[in-house]
């Protein structure tokens, strides 16, 4: 992953809404929701929420798709994973990581 992509990345993370949508759609999985069901669960009006949308999809954190008359969003798990990668890509100095979350990494 280039760096220019990591930033554009973390950079659309880096605000509190647009995290929230993001972590809603990973929990979504692949079925996603529209603007509707995240507006409402997120409590952002539509407006807003287009805003943030729009910045996600930009960063290749979202794809969109059109389902007749709704949009469907998801998290791109591929690039989500991508940028996880590049993160922790040298973490402990190429030693093997903990095994568990709750446990440090090196």
């Amino acid at each position: 992953m280039e760096e220019q992509t990591v930033l554009k990345a973390l950079t659309a993370l880096s605000q509190a809404h647009r995290l929230r949508v993001f972590r809603a759609l990973v929990v979504a999985g692949q079925a996603g929701l529209t603007p509707g069901q995240i507006a409402e669960a997120q409590q952002i009006p539509a407006a807003t929420l287009s805003f943030h949308l729009k910045e996600l999809v930009q960063a290749g954190l979202l794809t969109q798709e059109r389902q007749g008359r709704s949009l469907i969003y998801r998290a791109d798990f591929a690039q989500m994973n991508a940028l996880l990668t590049f993160l922790t890509e040298n973490c402990c100095q190429g030693d093997a990581c903990a095994a568990t979350p709750s446990a440090p990494c090196c």
